[in-house]
């Protein structure tokens, strides 16, 4: 549920707006895809969790089969990609209260749950994960409903299908599928949270069936309800200042229902942020212990929380507060498009990995594997060039996931050697 939680948020129910804008009801070839190419990375990092259960994952398993730069590049591209994320949430969070307290602040809600969701983090790991369980049920549940309400709408004719009502069911050209697979890549991501987490799991033999079954749940809930969102509602209907699953029951002339659906989304928000912020001190504790942080980041409190990783991942919450204040308009938009990239970079450095870890395995080893991936490193090559080609297509219609990457890799590379430098003077 952790991987659930991380999953299911803004990324589907306000990003699906923005990618429905840029692809209209085609959007729908553009999840197809991001599954697929999910579907490799899930593989991949399932089978190299469940031989090394690790509560730094990807950046573990790129020290053991890739080097030490890609390590710290994926671990902190990533720490950094989830600390912005939270924010996203946060501003997303805001923008579902703006829906019955217009005259807030959204300041007010963003410093609000920001303090709800620390207090939430701060307990045993055991609370945290009934707390999040059932947050993330609460969405999965309704957005399940959601489903089946529309699709009984479409199939009833209670609703006329809006599929080819509004140009066609490719509005703005061929290959503009390709140019939203970035929404919906990062609709997707979360799924990760699975290794990330496999650290604190029982017994390695779990990890292959939490790894199935998020995967199963989220492309279920995906596909479906993009494809009764679009289906119901026009796709120049979609924005980013309310979710589009709000819209959809406004259209249908389902008053009462939009306000249980607005409860969804925030609660959905606010449990994206929470599995986040958990994963992100995670991350940066995993850092800490392998001398890339300063150790004090690597302490754990007598409940097994790791505080000063916490605060200090909680960061994404003041470029949160920011933004609303300098570019309320834009702010949800502009913190996926940053966020984005170094949640991808995190893939392609696992997928990598992944490659070299088939390479060295033993058919010994590989025999005893408690899960495997039917694609093999073959389906992680495919998977890696699909994630490049999408990345790349954000530069027709935003800069930001480019011009933010770049960032990235050169901030980040030149901090690994100065990091490296200074471990051997």
């Amino acid at each position: 549920m952790v991987g659930v939680g991380g999953s299911i948020g803004t990324g589907l129910l306000l990003g699906s707006g923005a990618a429905a804008r840029i692809a209209g009801p085609a959007v729908i070839l553009s999840f197809a895809a991001a599954a697929l190419i999910t579907w490799t990375v899930t593989m991949a990092l399932g089978e190299m969790a469940s031989l090394h259960p690790s509560a730094g994952s990807f950046g573990t398993y790129a020290e053991l089969y890739l080097n030490p730069w890609a390590g710290f590049i994926s671990r902190y591209g990533y720490w950094l990609a989830i600390a912005i994320a939270i924010g996203g949430e946060l501003v997303a969070s805001a923008t579902y209260m703006h829906y019955w307290f217009p005259s807030v602040q959204a300041i007010v809600w963003i410093v609000l749950f920001a303090a709800g969701l620390l207090a939430v983090n701060l307990r045993t790991v055991g609370d945290y994960g009934r707390f999040e369980f059932w947050f993330a049920m609460i969405k999965l549940v309704t957005i399940l409903a959601f489903i089946v309400l529309g699709a009984a709408l479409l199939l009833g004719h209670r609703v006329a299908p809006q599929y080819t009502a509004s140009g066609g069911f490719f509005p703005n050209g061929h290959g503009a599928p390709l140019l939203a697979m970035s929404f919906s890549l990062f609709t997707f991501a979360g799924i990760e949270m699975v290794a990330i987490s496999s650290g604190e799991s029982r017994s390695r033999q779990e990890i292959p069936r939490a790894v199935r079954l998020t995967f199963g749940l989220l492309t279920l809930v995906y596909m479906g309800a993009i494809v009764v969102l679009v289906g119901v509602m026009p796709w120049n209907g979609a924005g980013v200042t309310e979710s589009p699953f709000v819209t959809v029951f406004r259209h249908v002339g389902l008053p009462a229902a939009s306000h249980l659906m607005n409860f969804v989304v925030l609660s959905a928000a606010l449990s994206g942020a929470n599995a986040s912020l958990y994963v992100d001190s995670r991350t940066l504790f995993s850092l800490a212990r392998g001398g890339y942080a300063p150790a004090a980041l690597g302490k754990l409190t007598a409940a097994g929380t790791p505080l000063r990783a916490l605060l200090v991942s909680s960061f994404g919450i003041v470029v949160a507060v920011v933004m609303e204040r300098w570019a309320p308009e834009d702010a949800f938009v502009y913190l996926l498009g940053a966020a984005v990239f170094g949640a991808m970079l995190a893939w392609l450095v696992a997928l990598a990995a992944h490659v070299r870890f088939r390479a060295r395995l033993s058919p010994a080893e590989f025999a005893t594997l408690p899960m495997r991936s039917p694609g093999g490193a073959t389906a992680s090559i495919i998977g890696s060039i699909a994630i490049v080609g999408s990345l790349a297509a954000t530069w027709w219609y935003s800069r930001v996931t480019v011009l933010s990457g770049v960032v990235y890799i050169v901030g980040l590379s030149a901090a690994y050697l100065l990091a490296r430098k200074e471990a051997e003077g």
